[in-house]
C-alpha cells in the first residue's frame, strides 16, 4: 500500500500533536516551586511555558518518530502478516 503525501501529513499531524502533549509539562515551574504569586491566583500556574521552545523540540522529536516509522514500513518490518503473528492472530 503506497501512502500518499496526504496520508503522510495526516500521519505526521497526529505524531506531532501526541508528542507535544509528551513534551508540555517539561521545564514548567509553578507559582507554589517559585514562592510567588499574588494572593488568589492558583499556585500551580505556570510561571513561564517557553511555548516556542517546546514546538520546536515537538516538531524534532516527531521528525524522529515519523522517519523510524516510514522506515519501519518500507523496509517490511511493520506489515499485516508480521503484526498478526506478533499478537498471536493468523491473517
Amino acid at each position: 500500500m503506497a501512502y500518499t503525501i496526504s496520508t503522510g501529513f495526516a500521519i505526521y499531524f497526529v505524531i506531532w500533536w501526541i508528542t507535544l502533549f509528551v513534551t508540555l509539562p517539561f521545564g514548567v515551574r509553578s507559582l507554589h516551586e517559585d514562592g510567588g504569586g499574588s494572593p488568589g491566583t492558583d499556585p500551580g500556574a505556570p510561571i513561564a511555558t517557553r511555548m516556542g521552545r517546546k514546538l520546536i523540540w515537538t516538531t524534532l522529536l516527531s521528525a524522529v518518530i515519523y522517519a523510524a516509522g516510514m522506515t519501519a514500513y518500507y523496509e517490511g518490518w511493520l506489515n499485516i502478516d508480521r503484526l498478526s503473528k506478533l499478537i498471536g492472530m493468523p491473517f
